[in-house]
């Protein structure tokens, strides 16, 4: 079919909403915008917009997971017991959220990372799989429906996270420190380990969660520095290393995690665990826990994986991060921030008996 031309100086007719309708039935746009998805260039430009240029091109198709990356499938009697729990009180995890491949394991074991503040992220990081936007509800009854659903579940450990609330005055602060005193009501010979977001260097509201008296507070790095801009655009480095300072200078345990083959150097993770010892120190007191786990692209519109990290280098991970000072290191190729938490908590001195 052929249109007439133009007339010269007249704008182009505009397209009614039914003849779009027409062009979109027969060109559906893919869900989730990916044009490139049956497209598959040989070359991936990766390396040079993470400025790897010293390293040889990638290719863009998934990579095949190596034999040591497996995980437990989901089910059985305490997983669906638990499941059972979250969705009667309408309360989100980021194991769900995030696609966690512990997830399985985990609750099987009947261990589960609550997230509150919805589920929604007001930032866009390049790894995760947490939907962004702008949250449509602040719910403050959640704080008691968080603790009510904690008083059946029965744990010893507990690990509780939240989306990024940047849109709010205090971060979500409020909403945070309800929820662990009202979780230590509920269930006082549990320990709570929080895994917080930076709340924009609002120091204020972080003071909020801390006199709120987890027993862990946790933040994590996730990548090296020179990897912030691609990885975490909205957070800041040195931004995150004061977070975990200020946690050891109240004398609370302090924890972070950092994911690999996402484009980092094993040459930048040794000097980030020095670093990281170096910056939060307080009275020679450094951050006490660090997890390291192997990246895994959640979706073909998240940053490509750039390598598979062996299980011998992990373990050279773990051996450096406890010769540069810190108490517990768990480092292997399915650990996440929150797996095995009361594990890589227990390996702190004196953590039980606190």
């Amino acid at each position: 079919m052929t249109t007439a031309p133009t007339p010269a100086g007249q704008n182009p007719p505009r397209m009614t909403s039914a003849a779009i309708n027409r062009t979109l039935e027969r060109h559906p746009k893919p869900l989730g915008g990916d044009p490139m998805r049956n497209f598959r260039p040989t070359v991936s430009l990766t390396p040079m917009v993470l400025n790897n240029r010293d390293e040889p091109a990638h290719h863009l198709a998934q990579k095949k997971k190596p034999k040591w990356l497996k995980a437990k499938v989901p089910g059985g009697p305490a997983f669906n017991a638990l499941k059972a729990n979250i969705d009667k009180h309408k309360l989100f995890t980021v194991c769900e959220e995030a696609a966690c491949p512990n997830m399985g394991e985990c609750w099987a074991r009947g261990v589960a990372t609550i997230m509150i503040l919805g589920d929604t992220c007001t930032r866009s990081c390049g790894f995760c799989n947490v939907k962004s936007g702008r949250p449509p509800v602040y719910d403050r009854d959640e704080p008691r429906r968080v603790a009510e659903s904690l008083a059946l579940m029965g744990l010893k450990h507990v690990v509780i996270t939240s989306v990024d609330r940047d849109e709010l005055s205090d971060g979500g602060a409020g909403i945070w420190a309800e929820t662990i005193m009202r979780a230590r009501d509920a269930c006082p010979d549990m320990k709570i380990e929080v895994l917080i977001p930076d709340f924009m260097g609002n120091w204020a509201a972080l003071q909020m969660v801390i006199d709120a008296q987890p027993d862990i507070i946790a933040h994590n790095l996730e990548t090296v520095r020179r990897m912030y801009p691609a990885v975490r655009p909205s957070a800041k480095y040195d931004r995150s290393l004061e977070v975990l300072r200020r946690v050891k200078e109240q004398g609370v345990i302090a924890k972070t995690s950092f994911m690999v083959g996402i484009g980092e150097r094993d040459e930048e993770i040794d000097r980030a665990m020095h670093e990281l010892v170096e910056q939060t120190a307080v009275n020679g007191d450094a951050c006490d826990i660090l997890t390291i786990g192997q990246y895994l692209q959640p979706t073909r519109n998240h940053l490509p994986i750039h390598r598979w990290v062996t299980p011998e280098r992990f373990k050279d991970y773990e051996t450096e991060g406890l010769r540069a000072g810190l108490k517990s290191v768990f480092s292997g190729p399915m650990v996440r921030s929150s797996y095995l938490a009361d594990e890589a908590a227990a390996a702190v001195p004196g953590f039980n008996n606190a």
